[in-house]
């Protein structure tokens, strides 16, 4: 039991936290709507999953190719995500009422933004090689985390996206919602670019 309460604990901070999945779901709810930010919040979530699956699954492989692919898997993320900063500072803005021509971000652009990012899948093997490799059941404990890691991702993402839709009552003009944006966009950005630094 005191296992699955440390991968518990793990996993709520590493969702929780500050990251390009969270500012992309509160930047998406404060523009659309909780709702509309539902779809990011789940596909990263389910992602998420995946990826602790994943990594238990491969880690000995991981951890022997990973050297190789890290530097890939961090260019890639990296571009996505820079893509996805690029959108939120450059959507139109529009107050409730008004037409918004713009989308919030889809089930598939949550999947890729967690997928490609690389602090998921290094949160994700840390997490197995600390909870799963040293269990002698060592399939059913990446079961189990697998599941906490989908439970509390939807929780924290979806935080997130809870904040971005009460900060939205105070966006209340299209100057306002503008700001909000490039300032989520800087952060997105940042946090990408402090990958490299």
């Amino acid at each position: 039991m005191s296992v699955i309460l440390s991968m518990l604990i793990f996993a709520l901070i590493s969702a929780i936290s500050p990251g390009p999945v969270n500012i992309i779901a509160s930047s998406a709810a404060a523009n659309f709507g909780f709702r509309q930010a539902l779809p990011h919040v789940v596909g990263a979530s389910l992602c998420y999953c995946l990826v602790v699956f994943t990594a238990g699954l491969a880690l000995n492989l991981t951890l022997d190719v990973l050297p190789a692919l890290t530097h890939l898997l961090q260019y890639l993320g990296a571009a996505f995500l820079l893509y996805m900063a690029l959108k939120i500072a450059s959507a139109p803005v529009s107050l409730p009422g008004q037409q918004n021509l713009a989308k919030p971000p889809s089930f598939w652009q949550g999947v890729l933004a967690q997928g490609l990012n690389p602090k998921a899948w290094l949160v994700a093997m840390s997490g197995v090689s600390l909870f799963v490799a040293p269990q002698q059941q060592a399939e059913f404990y990446l079961l189990v985390f697998s599941l906490i890691s989908l439970m509390v991702c939807l929780v924290g993402v979806g935080t997130w996206a809870a904040i971005g839709s009460l900060i939205s009552r105070y966006l209340g003009s299209a100057w306002r919602l503008r700001v909000f944006n490039c300032s989520m966009a800087a952060l997105l950005a940042g946090s990408v670019l402090s990958l490299f630094i």
